[in-house]
């Protein structure tokens, strides 16, 4: 039997139990930096694998280690766990979901469940191969993607490790089952976000020009941004402004004292990121202050995520597996506007980053991420499973070598 033989068999035979470990993990998420309970699951189920567990300081974040006892590459292999503040509709872009939240108002509307279900279960599976495999198998358990909250304590704990490579992937209802992504270079944008206070004098609506009213100063201060991203911005270098929440008054006859306002910027080029964050503030501070107003910038009004890069010769190397066990399955792709955490581990060793397919038209099953009709079907699981363990395998048996 070839090895690809073997991994699909082992994925049939594992399959049902990865489908459980997504419905159990969909149906009772956990928002970013308070996974919990989350944690203690997949530790547990380490644990059942012989996997030796490290926490991560100040995190609910963890690593789990698979260790050959032979010398050879080391690999780390990661997931994210967190949840998003979305309340779940109980049907997709067509029918009802056969999975769906018991969280109020929280929700894997991004696929994070089907990322552990995918990782605990490649585990598996390289567990039983340990004693074809050399080296060493970090399983990368990060706290708080969507937030950036659990990256930093990540790379402090794994600083020391002396990884070779790490491996990531998403999940993708854009994509039909079965397909891929594996980008060489640039893969995922950067991002900033914004978050500022607009403030001015409120009082009685009966007498607006009495008041510095902060509301009417935002929507100038958003008019003035669309003005300057045309007219201010390098066009070779795309610089996106999301507004994602608004926040100012409570009723028709008042004027408030102050509005929020918050958002992202994603930037494919560091410098433009730079840039375009200068010239937000620049802007929102002279509208401000033509309209009577000031700006207070919050904390986290700063660059959040540097753009991800996927290691070229690593790159080949995830390619040259994915035809091996899959032919043809590789699509051809352009890089996104969504970010990632998963740039921080670039900083430590060569890092690839791949997406798989998981939707079904006849299904429903194409709402974009962040969504509440967000749905995946559990089959592209079986290649996401395919896929990591393939490559792990081929690293760490030096197929790559000769």
């Amino acid at each position: 039997m070839t090895s690809n033989e073997r991994i699909k068999d082992k994925i049939d035979l594992y399959f049902d139990d990865a489908v459980a470990i997504r419905t159990y993990l969909h149906e009772n998420p956990e928002l970013s930096d308070q996974e919990y309970e989350t944690s203690k699951y997949l530790k547990e189920k380490c644990k059942d694998l012989g996997l030796l567990i490290e926490d991560v300081r100040d995190s609910t974040g963890f690593t789990a280690l698979l260790d050959t006892g032979r010398a050879g590459k080391i690999l780390g292999i990661r997931t994210d766990i967190d949840a998003l503040p979305i309340e779940e509709s109980e049907y997709n872009l067509k029918n009802k979901k056969e999975v769906i939240s018991k969280n109020p108002g929280v929700s894997h509307a991004c696929g994070h469940d089907s990322h552990m279900a995918t990782l605990l279960t490649a585990a598996r599976i390289l567990a039983e191969l340990k004693d074809d495999l050399n080296g060493k198998i970090y399983f990368i358990f990060e706290e708080g993607e969507e937030t950036g909250g659990g990256i930093h304590q990540m790379l402090d704990h794994l600083e020391d490790k002396n990884l070779d490579a790490v491996y990531g992937n998403h999940i993708s209802p854009f994509m039909d089952v079965g397909e891929f992504k594996v980008i060489k270079g640039l893969s995922h944008a950067g991002c900033a976000d914004v978050d500022f206070d607009v403030v001015g004098k409120g009082g009685h609506a009966s007498r607006p020009d009495k008041c510095n009213n902060p509301l009417t100063a935002t929507a100038q201060i958003l008019n003035a941004l669309t003005n300057a991203w045309v007219h201010r911005l390098d066009v070779r270098d795309t610089v996106t402004f999301g507004i994602g929440a608004i926040n100012g008054g409570t009723t028709s006859n008042v004027i408030p004292d102050r509005c929020n306002v918050k958002g992202t910027l994603r930037f494919q080029n560091p410098e433009a990121g730079k840039e375009a964050l200068e010239l937000f503030k620049e802007v929102a501070t002279a509208t401000a202050k033509a309209n009577r107003c000031e700006i207070i910038f919050n904390d986290d009004t700063e660059i959040v995520t540097d753009p991800v890069i996927n290691d070229p010769e690593l790159t080949d190397k995830v390619r040259q597996s994915l035809e091996d066990i899959y032919p043809g399955s590789r699509t051809e792709a352009e890089p996104g506007y969504g970010a990632e955490s998963f740039y921080g581990y670039s900083k430590l060793c060569p890092t690839v980053f791949t997406r798989f397919g998981a939707g079904n038209d006849e299904k429903g099953i194409r709402a974009g991420a962040h969504t509440p009709e967000f749905e995946i079907d559990p089959e592209g699981i079986k290649y996401g499973i395919g896929l990591q363990v393939k490559f792990a395998t081929d690293f760490l048996t030096g197929v790559f070598d000769d």
